[in-house]
């Protein structure tokens, strides 16, 4: 294959995440030219500066939630803080970063006819009434509560990407993401993973929420970019929305437990109320992944806990 007559110029907006930056990895050994634009509110430069000399690769401070004047083959739209933590802090700065980003990059594709894909998130479908998750489930979500800056933000961007679609023929491709877990989490985003590995290096009490019997699923990085540049590659035809995440539920105690095991040491666990409006339950059906991007998760998650365990142990001993 010809790399040069096969090299495509991306966008990867919030290119300086914990998604973004291994999709950038991705997309860089793939033979792309790669922009990455972050405003590094979430997203931090450490997590490219292993790329900063590549000859493909571009890193430019914009926000979304201004236009952007550039000239591309596709975009993958991954800007928004997506911890709790980070989307509480200026909830209002949430909003308009998922619905006038969205706004902003659909136009951009709309006059580069750009094919452009939104990162959504399971969090489309609040605490929900169907288990597990189909795309076609509409969701049980709570407009008014504090994780609706998110939540409903996240909803109207699918909504825009649809009408763009529909009204102004733009190419978009659509994945809802469920929990994903490995190297360049931010120790203190407040996600679940990331929280109980470094109180457990630091040999701290681990803190679950309610009793920890609530479920979530827990996707390896690696396989979830995969999934990100099959989803990109399918036919025009295919729009989704499809899940992206580990079908493998697990509550969240035996999620800490296993972390215990894994790195040893004195720590405890701990119980504390149980914040509003968190979901009891969440695990994909990832029937349309299988059958239209012949993609599911291969990396386990004892083995994807022990890597990310190993990238915390040593940014911790810095």
């Amino acid at each position: 294959m010809n790399r040069i007559a096969n090299r495509k110029r991306i966008l990867v907006t919030g290119g300086a995440g914990f998604l973004g930056s291994h999709l950038c990895d991705r997309l860089l050994a793939d033979g792309h030219d790669v922009l990455c634009a972050d405003n590094f509110y979430s997203g931090a430069r450490d997590n490219v500066t292993h790329l900063l000399a590549h000859p493909h690769f571009e890193l430019m401070r914009h926000d979304v939630t201004f236009p952007l004047y550039v000239e591309v083959d596709e975009i993958y739209n991954l800007a928004c803080p997506a911890s709790p933590i980070h989307y509480q802090r200026d909830p209002v700065q949430t909003t308009k970063t998922s619905v006038h980003g969205a706004i902003n990059m659909l136009g951009l594709a709309k006059r580069t006819k750009a094919r452009i894909l939104q990162a959504s998130t399971s969090e489309v479908y609040g605490d929900p009434e169907v288990h597990p998750q189909v795309e076609g489930y509409w969701g049980h979500v709570n407009p008014i509560g504090i994780r609706s800056c998110y939540d409903e933000g996240k909803r109207c961007a699918e909504t825009l990407f649809f009408d763009y679609h529909r009204q102004h023929g733009v190419d978009i491709k659509v994945v809802r993401i469920f929990n994903t877990y490995g190297p360049r989490m931010h120790p203190n985003d407040g996600r679940v993973v990331s929280n109980f590995i470094v109180q457990a290096l630091r040999g701290e009490d681990i803190t679950l929420y309610g009793d920890g019997s609530q479920t979530r699923s827990f996707c390896y990085v690696d396989d979830l970019i995969e999934a990100f540049v099959r989803m990109m590659a399918t036919p025009a035809g295919f729009v989704g929305p499809v899940n992206i995440g580990n079908p493998g539920e697990f509550t969240i105690r035996e999620l800490a437990e296993t972390v215990l095991r894994l790195v040893g040491g004195p720590s405890k666990l701990v119980f504390k109320p149980l914040p509003s409006d968190d979901p009891q339950q969440r695990r994909p059906d990832i029937g349309l992944a299988r059958q239209h991007l012949g993609w599911e998760p291969r990396i386990a998650l004892e083995p994807g806990l022990q890597r990310t365990i190993d990238y915390f142990r040593t940014l911790l001993a810095r």
